[in-house]
């Protein structure tokens, strides 16, 4: 079960939508996250109701664009001051994979464990 969810994050961190092998409602859901993302100003009414019509309700959909919005909004204002997450190497490096805090030890190499 841990591969195949490994398999799902490793795709997701692709963007490989196809790859990721997720449920319908979710497959579209993160493709409205996608268009919301690079190109909101091209969201339709009839993006919406493809996600009411695979059984997401308006409150879960206003849930995601705002949810969307903020992460626009925190990944500019990093951008903005060239904050970086210093865990974004080892993710990388995983190819995606889900590493637990305990397995990626310290920033100076050292395990807490």
């Amino acid at each position: 079960m841990q591969e195949e969810h490994d398999a799902v994050a490793r795709a997701l961190a692709r963007t490989d939508l196809e790859a990721a092998k997720l449920p319908e409602d979710e497959h579209v859901l993160l493709e409205f996250v996608g268009l919301l993302t690079k190109h909101a100003y091209r969201n339709t009414a009839e993006d919406v109701q493809r996600l009411r019509d695979v059984g997401w309700t308006d409150e879960q959909i206003s849930e995601c664009v705002y949810i969307t919005a903020l992460f626009a909004f925190f990944n500019r204002v990093a951008d903005a001051f060239g904050l970086e997450d210093p865990g974004y190497q080892q993710l990388a490096q995983s190819g995606g994979a889900v590493v637990k805090p305990a397995e990626r030890g310290r920033p100076d190499g050292h395990s807490d464990v």
